[in-house]
């Protein structure tokens, strides 16, 4: 059986590449300082692909920001807005390019705003969405699929796979600028640019490429399913020769597993470790010639594989098509895995002894194909593996259980109904019209990190620490108040991460040292491992909040992070169902909640960022998604009296189609991501008549860019006009902590300014 990867983590194992490129935008390194990194990055990762055995290597899998991206670049879908960050300034590259698209350009006299950026399916993964108009053109523009293929063909001494996403999946990750049109239309002008790519890849040698359609894998309308259709059966006619995969993966292909079976390539990719049941389907359905890529190996959990089940889904392929017609794979791309268990030499070693990352997952498709071929030893070793996991005593507390088994319908529901404690609430805070906050960090300094390195090495004590964070606290608050914010925040600088902070205090979970994932861009996060059941042994964030609040008069806002993010953000135990996991978080939130309140603490922001994240793909499945996870949310919450507002936020998600379970979990105030879509999100919540509160962000933090005024009023003019003013609040649309100072503070300096001008003109204008 032929092996194969679908893709590789980006970053290197010690984040290479978004070190590299941070430092390329400081102006720090230049064109060549980066290349040079990529270039290395690249022919490792080749390398060491093909030293674990595969025999289908990926190129172009590789990307400085993001793949999606990339795809627009290649098929020239390039915004008109960005034409000057090349043509009028000499010097400027396709790279950066690039970086203007992705995160914005204010430079040599330019003020271009990004593109839109949302989840990469039920990932945490953001991708860059295209921008489709009706007179959308394409042509090929960049060269980095093609120079991806020479450089590894080179580097490896054999035929790599280039990657590319399938154009179906493309249009239907964009977005239409400009009514009157559905992207899936502008599939007749896409098709030449994609043929004429293929057929130059052909011409360069390339024998199999990879087309990723993870749209199969969705609810298809009957226009879409004729795209995929038509768009196979023209690549087919005009790129005889060159042998196509397509790759779906994250859910099954159920309904649609006819029509991916159907379509003429020489191979179909589909996730087992999502969906084991469609295999059947597929089996029975696919052409005599066709081959069967099976993914096997998880490649978005860290868990090590449990080979027998793996082995019962390829014995049965064989046994229906052959060996030669079968491939082996891990189940996606490997870009959502760490990159090398290796290096967790600080790691409970019975915990790490149940995982696999990425250059390990490599591993066990070489073993499964091992095993196949009659290594029975490889076999056993997993099985005592599988075995010692399941029977460990440090995974099951029976406290925790029976606790979360007591969950009553009572313990999720408010005291009184929202309008009765917007009235209370109103009292006890007094805050002003368009009142102004921010989502809770501020920037982590090299300083503050260096704080964080030096405590755990032991290198100052806890009392240096702790006064240092004090000082930089209070710095922040003094700040706030001189600029005029109306609800202040302790800027979180005794955090790591949003996620890990807290399960670093919980039990059951277990960190690493270089556990990084992309998140988007440079971005990168070390998600906990969520292996037993979750507990609060003691306060979390009590001490600081308390202390941020004993500085100033002014409403102070504490920060926790919500189960349904902690879960989605964690590696998640796999040996019980997810609803469990997160309600036994929902109640170790809950306890700090109520503490929080105890100590005096009047609003309690509960993060839930991920909560459209975690939606199943399938609609059938979102239903039982969606009640789980507003309960496990509403457990954590409703705890506290009808004068503690309630604060929750939620960042680049589409709400239109989960709008009333949205208003379901009843938060006091929410806070959401706008700017970029121009206050787009929020025509969910006018049609929905949304009773409480919300934030529409009008500063978009992933953006060193600084907004101006007139355009954050801009803003806040068209969320009055589809919400009432009186539950209109004034944020930016995340946190802060990604950002440096100086651009943070010209940013809220005129968001403030801002919000006063909106008071001024909506609240003279507009009836509250």
């Amino acid at each position: 059986m032929l092996k194969h990867n679908l893709g590789y983590p980006r970053m290197g194992a010690h984040r290479q590449l978004k070190k590299a490129c941070e430092q390329y935008w400081q102006g720090r390194i230049g064109r060549t300082e980066l290349f040079v990194t990529a270039k290395r990055l690249q022919e490792d990762h080749w390398l060491l692909q093909q030293q674990a055995g595969m025999d289908l290597i990926p190129c172009n899998d590789f990307s400085f920001y993001d793949h999606v991206l990339d795809m627009s670049l290649l098929l020239g879908a390039v915004p008109d807005r960005y034409a000057p960050v090349v043509t009028d300034i000499p010097g400027n590259a396709e790279i950066d390019l690039c970086f203007a698209m992705a995160r914005g350009y204010q430079q040599h006299g330019l003020d271009i705003t990004a593109m839109e950026m949302t989840k990469w399916f039920d990932t945490n993964y953001h991708y860059i969405v295209p921008e489709f108009t009706a007179n959308q053109q394409f042509r090929l523009l960049s060269n980095k699929v093609f120079n991806a293929f020479d450089a590894a063909r080179h580097c490896l001494g054999t035929i790599p796979k280039p990657v590319l996403i399938g154009p179906v999946s493309y249009l239907l990750l964009g977005k239409e600028k400009g009514g009157g049109f559905h992207r899936i239309t502008l599939l007749e002008r896409l098709l030449p640019v994609y043929i004429a790519a293929l057929k130059k890849l052909q011409e360069a040698g390339a024998v199999w490429v990879q087309l990723d359609e993870p749209f199969l894998a969705m609810d298809l309308s009957e226009a879409e399913a004729a795209a995929f259709r038509h768009a196979y059966a023209e690549i087919a006619r005009q790129c005889k020769g060159l042998k196509l995969m397509v790759a779906t993966y994250f859910e099954g292909l159920r309904d649609n597993a006819a029509l991916a079976a159907s379509l003429p390539v020489c191979c179909l990719h589909l996730d087992l470790t999502r969906d084991a049941q469609q295999l059947d389907a597929v089996l029975q359905a696919l052409p005599p010639k066709t081959s069967l890529s099976l993914g096997v190996v998880d490649g978005r959990n860290i868990w090590k594989n449990d080979y027998e089940q793996s082995l019962l889904h390829i014995r049965k392929a064989v046994r229906a098509l052959g060996e030669d017609r079968v491939m082996i794979a891990p189940g996606c791309s490997l870009l959502h895995s760490p990159a090398d268990l290796s290096l967790e030499t600080a790691l409970d070693a019975d915990i790490r002894s149940w995982m696999a990352f990425a250059k390990q997952k490599l591993q066990e498709v070489f073993e499964l194909d091992e095993i196949c071929a009659g290594n029975t030893a490889l076999l056993e070793a997993n099985r005592q593996a599988i075995a010692l996991r399941r029977a460990s005593a440090r995974v099951h507390v029976p406290v925790v259980k029976a606790r979360t088994h007591a969950i009553t319908d009572q313990d999720a529901c408010r005291r009184s109904p929202f309008p009765e404690r917007q009235h209370v609430q109103a009292a006890r805070l007094k805050l002003p019209l368009l009142p102004t906050t921010t989502i809770g960090s501020f920037p982590q300094t090299d300083e503050v990190r260096q704080l964080r390195a030096q405590r755990r090495k032991g290198a100052i004590t806890a009392a240096q620490y702790d006064a240092a964070i004090e000082a930089a606290t209070l710095d922040a608050i003094r700040w706030q108040e001189e600029i005029g914010l109306d609800v202040l925040v302790h800027g979180e600088f005794e955090r790591n991460d949003m996620v890990e902070y807290f399960g670093e205090m919980l039990n059951g979970f277990v960190f690493t040292q270089n556990g990084w994932v992309q998140s988007y861009g440079s971005r990168c996060v070390k998600p906990p491992v969520i292996y037993g059941d979750v507990s609060r042994p003691e306060d979390m964030t009590v001490r600081w909040t308390k202390y941020a609040q004993a500085q100033t008069k002014l409403p102070m806002k504490a920060m926790l992070t919500g189960p349904v993010t902690i879960l989605q953000w964690s590696f998640v135990r796999d040996d019980q169902p997810r609803s469990d996991t997160a309600y036994q978080i929902a109640l170790a939130i809950r306890d700090e909640v109520l503490a929080l309140e105890q100590a005096g603490i009047g609003i309690i922001q509960i993060d839930e960022p991920a909560i459209r994240e975690g939606l199943p793909l399938r609609k059938p499945d979102q239903e039982a998604y969606l009640q789980w996870a507003v309960r496990a949310f509403r457990v954590a919450a409703c705890g506290v009296k009808d004068e503690t507002q309630v604060h929750t936020h939620m960042c680049y998600s589409e709400f239109n189609d989960i709008i009333a379970h949205i208003a379901d979990m009843d938060a006091d105030v929410i806070t959401i991501e706008t700017s970029r879509s121009q206050m787009e999100l929020l025509q969910a919540f006018a049609g929905f008549r949304y009773p409480n509160e919300i934030g529409p962000g009008v500063y978009d933090i992933h953006s060193p860019r600084v907004p101006a005024v007139a355009e954050m009023t801009a803003l806040l003019q068209k969320a009055a006009e589809l919400l009432p003013v009186r539950n209109l609040w004034v944020n930016p649309d995340c946190g802060l902590k990604t950002r440096k100072w100086p651009e943070t503070k010209a940013a809220l300096e005129n968001m403030v300014a801002a919000a006063r001008e909106a008071r001024l003109r909506i609240g003279a204008n507009v009836k509250v």
